[in-house]
Order: structure tokens, then C-alpha cells, then sequence
């Protein structure tokens, strides 16, 4: 019983080593989000990535407007601060007005796309056609240089245009709306040539690898998604896109780029249509850029537009938080972009009850420790059955080392003794190590959730306590935590094993450290745990040994 309960307990120690790198993997260094340096580096024409082989087999395009230099265009809402290039009309710049890049940063906003030196991961878009029409290298006109979401005004549209010699007009929108993070795209067709036009729009989504932080065996994922009905979340990692281009034609279906907190979605105009599906690679040394590229998107079916007819093509984008209410409403499985990884089943039930015990308390640190009790009334028998396990497991220590001492040198004979005495006694010699693995899946579950959940980003707590998801400032939670540990230790028969007891005693040192680079609220979750654990524990060592004395 002691070696199984010591590998449990070094197992979570393990386990807490893995996500200690993991959480230094997302705040041990610069995100991509604290970049503030500008640098312009737009791709000439010639080194922009396009649409797969078979997609642009006889597509080309006729610039007409050579003179014309290309500007920004800054469009301002409730939720948005961003730059659209009239160089093909692609969105460079984005920023969330809603999101703090810090708590002591109330006023710099996150940079989600952005277009500087150390990091690209922009959107780009355009038409692809066997007659001419803008690709996402063509130059478009602008009516003016800064749209602006009036208050009380519900939406905004940013016209962009472009014509070549033949009579073809298309005019590209992108559409704004109040509280709402989609962004509605449509090119509308003015067919005034002698002949019939077709073509099919595109959306995709292009970045550079984020700048270089120090690698480990747990992390948060960034790179793309691709969605479709028979697998709604799929991820194809930049090292993937590396390897092999992806091309498939699904319907109902969805591309993205996800990063911790923040995703980048191409959503179709019809989820009854097929759209193509497409990865992109583009080496640096092959292609003259400063670093590689990587690129998701997706075009839609192909319109037919008769000579002095008119049509349209629409499809959305979704530049935002990881926010799952909004998301879900958007399109099948894009909430998956959550990513609470193999124990989601235990992790949505657990942010379903914080959500709800937030909504009454306003709290989410309340919600953590709500939910912790929960968690404990909820296991409560199974716990109990272990406590008195281990309080059993005290009471007979001092016979076990008494045949210890009797059997030292003969095993046999020493492991039937003590099987004896377990017998006589009624005690499960495993039923200490049950509260322990009743934590472990837990624990990793809600890592996952403090971690993967943008509603806790930046939420206080109490006076010190500024944001659940960083760590606590002055290591007052992780000590409290180790203190907790050490009670607990005390209240557990020490293993017999003098080099096992060093250790035992050794770990809520061991984790205090590690504790002290987690997120606030694990540790909060953490401390309220082991403190209703500890009164448990008490009260059912206080009962046995009251039961013990009157008989």
C-alpha cells in the first residue's frame, strides 16, 4: 500500500512538473501578443501564395490601376481597431478593444493579426477566375481612409473596388456589426463585358511561426484546424503543412487558425455548399521572404455571371476570443476550438458549472471554490472510504513495524503477516490511494479549463489577486498550498520506507515551488481542495479513534 500511495502521489508530481512546463510555455517568455514594433513586410505580387495548382489552372488578372499606392484603411467599432490594405484588400492589423494585452496594461489592447518583423499572421482573400479578377495581390480603390461604428449604428460596410478594361466591376465589402466578432465578406459582381464571367472567392489565413520559446512535452496548440461533419476538429500543425499540402472539398465544413485564448476562422457562405479546402507552404529560401509561411483557407463553388448580369459571393470571417457561447453559434464544432484535450469530458461539465455559480456569484474565484465543493460532496463516500482507510492504516502502524522488525529478514513471511493483519483489522490496504487518483483527472481537467478559457483571462479574485490566470504576485496561495500539503502529510501514516518518508516530506516543499508559476486560480482550486480534504480527514480519524476508545 505504501509503494502503490508513493507512486500515486509522485505520479501527480509528475503530473504537476508537466503542466509547471506547459504554463511556462505560455507566459515563461514573450507572447505573440506583447509585439509592438512595426516593420513592413508585404510580399511582392509575384511571392504571395495562391490557391492550389488545380484551382488556378487558367486564373490570371489584370491590374489597371499601376499609379495607384496602396494605404490603410482603419476601421473602428465597439470591438475592433483595424488596418485593410487596399493593396489587396487583405485585413494586416487587428486589435481587440475589449481585451487588455495586461491588467497593468488597461489601455494597450491585444494584437491578434498584426503584420511586423517578428511575426505575420494576417488574412488575405480575393477571386480566382479563367476570366480577369482581383486575386489578393490586386490594388483596390477606397472611398475614404477610416470607417467608423457610430454609437447606436448596428453595423458598418467597407467598400473596396476594383475594374479592369473589360467592362468587369467588383466591388469587395467587409461588413462590421455591433457585439459581434464575425465579419461578413461578400464580392459583388458588375459583368459589363461582351462575354460571360465565372470565378470563385477565396479566404485564407497566413502566419509565421510564433517567436521561439523553450520547448517541452506539454502546450498549448497553435496552428490550423480544419472542420467537417466527419471530424468536426482536426488540427493540421505548421510542421504539418510543411510536409503536405492539404486539398478537400468538404461541405458544412470550416478552416481556422487557433492560438491560446484567440482563433482566426474562415467560415463558408452556405453550409449546403462544397468548398475546397487547401493548405500552403512557403520556405523562405525558395521564396525570398525573411521567414517561412504558413497558410489556411478555403474557396467556395464557382459563379457564373452572364455579360451585363450581376452576382455574389459571400463568406465570414471570425477574428476574435475563444468565447464558446458565440462561438457554437456560428458553425457546427467551431467551440471546439477550446481545446480541453483528452479529459474534455471532464473539462466542459466543470466550465458549465463555473459558468452557471458565475452568473450568481460574479466571481469566478468563488465559482473555483464552489465548484470544489461540489467536487467534494460529489466524492464525498468514495474520500471517506479512503480516510478511513489511512486513519486505519495509523492506528496499526506500530504493530506493522513492530512485524517489520519480527520479519525483516525473511519477506515471505513478513508481506503474509502483514496481509494477516489487514484481514483481522478489515482494512483495504489500496483504499488510501483512492482519493488520490480521484484528484489526478480532475486536476488536469481544470488546468485545462483555467488555461484554455478566455471568460477567466484577467478576472480577479480578492485584494491581491488581480487575474485567475496568472500567477499569484506574492506567492501567498502556493505557500498556503504547501502548508496544506504538509497537514495532510501529518494527518497520513508516514510510509514505512525511511527513504519514502524523505521524499513525502519532501514534495509540498517541491510543489510549493512549482505552484508559484501556476495559474492563481489552480492554486486557489488547489488550496480550497486540500483544506476541505483536511477537514474531512479529521473528522473521520477523530471518529475512529472515539470508537476505538469507548470500546
Amino acid at each position: 500500500m505504501d509503494t502503490i500511495r508513493f507512486i500515486l502521489v509522485l505520479s501527480l508530481a509528475l503530473v504537476v512538473m508537466l503542466l509547471w512546463d506547459a504554463w511556462q510555455r505560455d507566459y515563461g517568455s514573450p507572447s505573440t501578443q506583447t509585439i509592438a514594433a512595426k516593420t513592413d513586410t508585404r510580399v511582392k505580387a509575384a511571392d504571395i501564395p495562391q490557391l492550389p495548382e488545380e484551382t488556378l489552372s487558367t486564373a490570371h488578372e489584370k491590374p489597371v490601376q499601376t499609379t495607384v499606392t496602396a494605404q490603410p484603411i482603419t476601421v473602428i467599432t465597439d470591438l475592433f481597431n483595424i488596418k485593410i490594405d487596399t493593396n489587396g484588400g487583405n485585413i494586416i492589423d487587428a486589435e481587440l478593444l475589449k481585451f487588455p494585452l495586461s491588467i497593468n496594461e488597461p489601455d494597450k489592447p491585444v494584437h491578434l493579426l498584426t503584420e511586423n518583423h517578428d511575426l505575420v499572421y494576417i488574412i488575405q482573400g480575393g477571386i480566382v477566375s479563367n476570366n480577369s479578377a482581383p486575386t489578393h495581390a490586386a490594388m483596390y480603390t477606397s472611398s475614404q481612409n477610416t470607417f467608423t461604428l457610430a454609437p447606436g449604428q448596428e453595423s458598418i460596410q467597407v467598400p473596396l473596388y476594383w475594374e479592369d478594361d473589360s467592362g468587369v466591376k467588383i466591388k469587395k465589402s467587409y461588413e462590421f456589426f455591433r457585439d459581434t466578432y464575425l465579419i461578413k465578406v461578400s464580392y459583388e459582381i458588375t459583368n459589363n463585358s461582351n462575354s460571360t464571367w465565372s470565378g470563385r472567392a477565396y479566404g485564407q489565413i497566413q502566419r509565421t511561426h510564433a517567436p521561439k520559446r523553450t520547448a517541452g512535452m506539454v502546450y498549448t496548440y497553435t496552428g490550423a484546424i480544419i472542420s467537417s461533419p466527419e471530424k468536426r476538429y482536426e488540427k493540421i500543425s505548421l510542421d504539418d503543412m510543411r510536409d503536405e499540402k492539404v486539398s478537400r472539398t468538404i461541405k458544412n465544413g470550416w478552416a481556422a487558425m487557433i492560438m491560446h485564448y484567440f482563433v482566426t476562422a474562415f467560415i463558408p457562405g452556405s453550409a449546403n455548399e462544397e468548398y475546397r479546402y487547401y493548405s500552403l507552404y512557403l520556405d523562405k529560401k525558395n521564396s525570398g521572404l525573411e521567414q517561412d509561411r504558413y497558410v489556411i483557407g478555403g474557396s467556395g463553388p464557382t459563379l457564373t455571371v452572364k455579360a451585363g448580369e450581376k452576382g455574389l459571393l459571400q463568406h465570414s470571417l471570425y477574428v476574435g476570443p475563444k468565447i464558446q457561447k458565440r462561438l457554437e453559434q456560428i458553425a457546427p464544432g467551431l467551440e471546439l476550438t477550446v481545446d480541453y484535450g483528452v479529459l474534455w469530458f471532464i473539462a466542459k461539465p466543470l466550465f458549465w458549472c463555473l459558468q452557471k455559480l458565475h452568473t450568481l456569484t460574479g466571481n469566478w474565484g468563488w465559482s473555483i471554490i464552489l465548484v470544489t465543493l461540489m467536487l467534494k460532496l460529489l466524492f464525498y463516500n468514495l474520500s471517506a472510504a479512503g480516510y478511513r482507510s489511512m486513519a486505519n492504516m495509523r492506528r496499526v502502524q506500530p504493530r506493522l513495524l513492530a512485524i517489520r522488525d519480527r520479519y525483516k529478514n525473511d519477506k515471505a513471511r513478513l508481506n503474509k503477516a502483514m496481509m494477516d493483519l489487514y484481514k483481522q483489522e478489515k482494512i483495504n490496504p489500496l483504499g488510501g490511494c483512492f482519493p488520490i487518483l480521484v484528484q489526478i483527472p480532475v486536476f488536469i481537467a481544470l488546468y485545462w479549463v483555467l488555461l484554455e478559457s478566455v471568460e477567466l483571462r484577467q478576472s480577479g479574485f480578492v485584494l491581491w489577486i488581480k487575474d485567475l490566470s496568472t500567477p499569484d504576485p506574492y506567492f501567498v496561495l502556493p505557500v498556503v498550498m504547501g502548508v496544506t500539503m504538509f497537514v495532510q502529510q501529518k494527518l497520513n501514516p508516514a510510509p514505512m520506507d525511511p527513504i519514502q518518508q524523505k521524499v513525502m516530506m519532501l514534495l509540498p516543499f517541491i510543489f510549493t515551488v512549482f505552484f508559484a508559476f501556476f495559474p492563481s486560480g489552480l492554486v486557489l482550486y488547489w488550496v480550497a481542495n486540500n483544506t476541505l480534504s483536511i477537514a474531512q480527514q479529521w473528522m473521520i480519524t477523530r471518529n475512529l479513534e472515539r470508537a476505538g476508545l469507548k470500546s
